[in-house]
């Protein structure tokens, strides 16, 4: 696999929010560090995402020292500060929902609740995915009982830039790659050439490609504006389709931690 190249590291600390490009990233039993830890749910403790409340693409995370950073994007200066070290979530656990799986989560009090519902119109909670909880993956694709985060299902996904340029030379509008969401993406090869990559090495790191990545209505999403569109699934659905779905990259598990 020498023609490959890695060309981009992503995390998503916050479930469907701004993710954060990385020059590198540590790799740890559930995912890279900080993907996918903390997501918003409702008073019922059912996880929010863009499917339904295309307004949070418009709110971006960063981290800054031992702080995660969650501002508006087009107003950087209406933001606020959660300490990744000195949590502000109560000690009891509580149990959300991420599709199918109860997931036992910690929650932030009040003042960071308030500011999440503010901006998002909704009145919503700030939770987080501590050690201590361990979320298998689909039972049918594991390997050795791999666990994830609140990621939909697996802790890596990874997209091929030619598959990429494929789709976009068959738009009038050319799609960056955040529509996409990838913790990986890679040079080299030919379009969807992840498809077939069932085993392969990063480092020191062994990842296995387990199932194709199903693509749903967040890649309609301009993920600065929030506006949503019929494109890219239209044009997808042209030659991506399989068992009626349109599919889009590759979901990994993977042996080893490490950068």
């Amino acid at each position: 696999m020498s023609n490959y190249k890695l060309s981009e590291i992503h995390i998503y600390p916050i479930k469907s929010l701004g993710g954060i490009s990385l020059q590198s990233a540590e790799v740890t039993d559930r995912g890279l560090k900080h993907d996918r830890r903390w997501m918003l749910a409702d008073e019922d403790y059912n996880f929010l995402t863009q499917r339904t409340y295309p307004q949070m693409a418009l709110l971006q995370t960063e981290i800054e020292g031992d702080e995660l950073v969650v501002s508006y994007k087009h107003d950087p200066a209406n933001a606020i500060s959660i300490p990744l070290v000195r949590n502000r979530f109560t000690d009891e656990l509580t149990q959300a929902v991420v599709w199918d799986d109860q997931v036992q989560v910690k929650v932030y009090g009040n003042k960071i609740n308030e500011w999440f519902s503010e901006q998002l119109g909704i009145q919503c909670k700030l939770v987080y995915m501590p050690e201590t909880t361990r979320r298998k993956v689909d039972a049918d694709y594991a390997n050795r009982g791999e666990i994830t985060s609140l990621s939909d299902g697996y802790p890596f996904l990874i997209i091929g830039r030619e598959s990429l340029n494929l789709l976009n030379s068959k738009l009038t509008e050319v799609l960056p790659m955040n529509r996409f969401r990838p913790n990986l993406v890679f040079t080299g090869g030919a379009a969807h050439d992840e498809d077939n990559w069932r085993e392969f090495k990063i480092g020191d790191i062994t990842f296995y490609g387990v199932k194709k990545c199903s693509r749903c209505v967040v890649t309609t999403i301009d993920q600065q504006t929030a506006a949503k569109n019929i494109e890219p699934l239209k044009t997808l659905s042209t030659y991506r389709i399989f068992d009626g779905k349109v599919l889009f990259g590759m979901n990994l598990l993977h042996e080893g931690k490490g950068k």
